[in-house]
């Protein structure tokens, strides 16, 4: 018979301490966990001060926690409070000095304080760091050009165009490379960026104009030195019948070399894909979508597959769980839109475009590994 208040042996004391722990620390992070989750969607819902007041909860938790950190920064970036968001960086890289995207952040708060030599130092640190870090290289970019440092800037520029072809075409409508659009390596960037749109499937002057915000001019002018060096031949499509318009096609060499896209689309597959693919195809698609509607400057049609994005049964969680700053933009520009409708396209349209190069950007590189 089992004595009442019987003490418990030494072994199962420490048993039970040992369980204890365990579940103190399960419950530790999970609590962690959740209060960061809370804070990335308060991030979403355009609720800065209350994601900067959860994610200090979860930092009360565990202190050194990089992943909060680095949200936290970022809240606290975006309610202008620089200062702090500096010193939060600073704490970062008191744990890990070689962290590139502390560095490349901290980079981006020097630059809105235009201090671009502070701003250089840094996303020097941060590609030092990691030599594959693209937006970092491009970031380098646009702080040379603002210090006037024209040959390194576009030395820069190629490198992050290596990593990721999508920071060609976001270099064109970039003002911070005012001082570098005129010189010679600039007008070969402009070639990349048309050939790559007519690798994606824009093969008539119109369409490129489009796509790459060139102007029609200068689009001429590089479709002429890709003939040249032989990598593209022009050809003629027949419309309605009788008209004939000119097309530029990638030669067989250069296809088989680069690959063939179709416009919104990474190619033509009857396999089944795993749901990441699917989900990334999706977001690929949305963004093409995005873009006709604010060109095209149709409030309905924006509002439409603005939702595409924001609701979680579509592709609202991807957007969450990979693009939170992104996702609580687009919220506010459908409220936006609701009040103030095609004016508020207008007003914001280059910001509208930028943001949905830089989604497909990620997109982009993260559907060719999982594909790879």
């Amino acid at each position: 018979m089992k004595k009442p208040f019987q003490r418990k042996s030494k072994a199962k004391k420490s048993e039970d301490t040992e369980n204890k722990e365990t579940t103190s620390l399960v419950n530790a992070d999970y609590n962690r966990k959740k209060l960061f989750k809370q804070g990335v969607n308060l991030m979403a819902d355009e609720k800065l001060e209350e994601a900067v007041d959860v994610f200090e909860q979860a930092l009360r938790i565990d202190p050194e926690n990089m992943e909060t950190l680095m949200k936290l920064g970022y809240a606290r970036f975006h309610l202008d409070d620089h200062l702090e968001s500096l010193r939060i960086y600073d704490k970062i890289l008191d744990i890990d000095v070689t962290n590139p995207e502390a560095w490349n952040l901290k980079g981006l708060v020097h630059y809105e304080q235009k201090k671009y030599a502070k701003a250089l130092d840094s996303v020097e640190k941060a590609v030092e760091s990691d030599p594959t870090y693209g937006m970092a290289w491009y970031n380098r970019a646009c702080f040379q050009s603002l210090l006037n440092q024209v040959p390194e800037s576009l030395e820069s520029l190629k490198r992050s165009i290596e990593i990721d072809v999508k920071n060609a075409r976001k270099s064109m409508r970039d003002r911070d490379f005012l001082h570098v659009r005129k010189e010679a390596g600039f007008k070969r960037i402009e070639e990349v960026v048309v050939l790559e749109s007519i690798r994606q499937g824009y093969h008539t002057i119109g369409a490129i104009v489009w796509t790459t915000y060139i102007d029609s001019i200068d689009v001429e002018k590089a479709l002429k030195k890709l003939m040249n060096k032989g990598l593209i031949v022009q050809n003629e499509k027949r419309i309605d019948g009788w008209h004939r318009i000119p097309v530029w096609d990638l030669t067989a060499e250069v296809a088989k070399r680069m690959g063939e896209e179709k416009k919104g689309l990474f190619g033509i597959t009857t396999k089944k894909l795993p749901t990441p693919v699917k989900n990334l195809k999706s977001l690929s698609e949305a963004i093409q979508t995005a873009r006709e509607a604010i060109e095209e400057e149709d409030v309905e049609k924006a509002l439409k597959i603005f939702d595409e994005f924001v609701d979680k049964s579509k592709s609202g969680e991807p957007m969450i769980d990979n693009f939170f700053d992104e996702h609580r933009e687009i919220r506010l520009w459908k409220i936006r839109l609701k009040d103030r409708g095609v004016d508020y396209i207008i007003d914001n349209k280059e910001k509208m475009l930028d943001l949905f190069d830089n989604i497909e950007s990620t997109v982009t590189k993260q559907l060719r590994k999982e594909i790879a």
